[in-house]
């Protein structure tokens, strides 16, 4: 593993949950509602979409990979002939299922972990995949993956951080728990870099979304649900937070 891998590798690693703090959890902290998932019927016109529709030119297949409810997907709605979604949750398939259907789009769904299941999932004219690198700890082989999948070229897109990172003040708080320093998207373009790719890079910003429930944070942060009012108390106090995003894209 070269330098940029290695740096990756151990900066992921350093954001899971100890052990110690995860067993004292009254219920998972990975828990998320399907249904918040699903795809917008207006969908945002971000530097993603454009870059994708970009490589589709006017009409094509997709995989998503890390699906979700399929809104990276569902977002090309027009240049779409077919769509392959992957994940690992079989309850976010459903929703993404449900949207192909509402749509009108032929799919298939493919449950597993990227890049296991890549042989199953086969290849498309363009592979996207939405806010799944932050989950991934070993990257060359996750991105050689989506690079052989895709006819045409690879759209990724992500945040500049750790999508949890806004939570590091509260495991300080709560747990006196310090965070390491979270990975980026230079320390994953420079990945790419290694691997003899040369993503274009569009940095933008993301509309924040509202404060995050609290019931779900007290969750996340491993806490009994008697803590709730804690947890509202400390994020209230917490800053408004941007969400800088990047979308990298590349072609094969």
């Amino acid at each position: 593993m070269i330098g940029a891998a290695r740096r990756w590798h151990d900066l992921q690693s350093g954001r899971g949950i100890p052990s110690e703090i995860l067993a004292q959890a009254s219920a998972s902290p990975w828990v998320h509602d399907p249904r918040d998932f699903a795809a917008p019927d207006e969908p945002a016109d971000t530097p993603s979409r454009v870059s994708a529709l970009g490589l589709l030119r006017g009409s094509g297949t997709v995989l998503d990979v890390g699906c979700g409810g399929g809104a990276a997907a569902f977002a090309l709605v027009g240049a779409l002939t077919a769509v392959t979604g992957v994940d690992h949750q079989p309850d976010m398939l459903e929703v993404f299922a449900q949207g192909a259907r509402q749509r009108g789009i032929p799919y298939t769904t493919v449950e597993g972990r990227w890049p296991e299941i890549a042989e199953a999932a086969g290849h498309a004219d363009v592979v996207v995949s939405h806010h799944v690198l932050h989950n991934v700890v070993d990257l060359p082989p996750f991105a050689a993956a989506l690079t052989a999948a895709a006819r045409r070229g690879v759209v990724v897109e992500m945040f500049d951080e750790h999508p949890m990172a806004w939570l590091d003040p509260l495991w300080l708080r709560f747990h006196g728990l310090r965070r390491p320093e979270p990975a980026r998207t230079d320390d994953a373009v420079a990945v790419l870099a290694d691997m003899g790719l040369a993503p274009d890079v569009a940095r933008w910003e993301r509309e924040s979304p509202p404060r995050q429930d609290a019931e779900w944070v007290t969750r996340r942060l491993c806490l009994p649900a008697a803590r709730v009012g804690e947890v509202a108390e400390a994020l209230a106090a917490l800053p408004e937070r941007p969400r800088h995003a990047a979308t990298l894209t590349w072609q094969v």
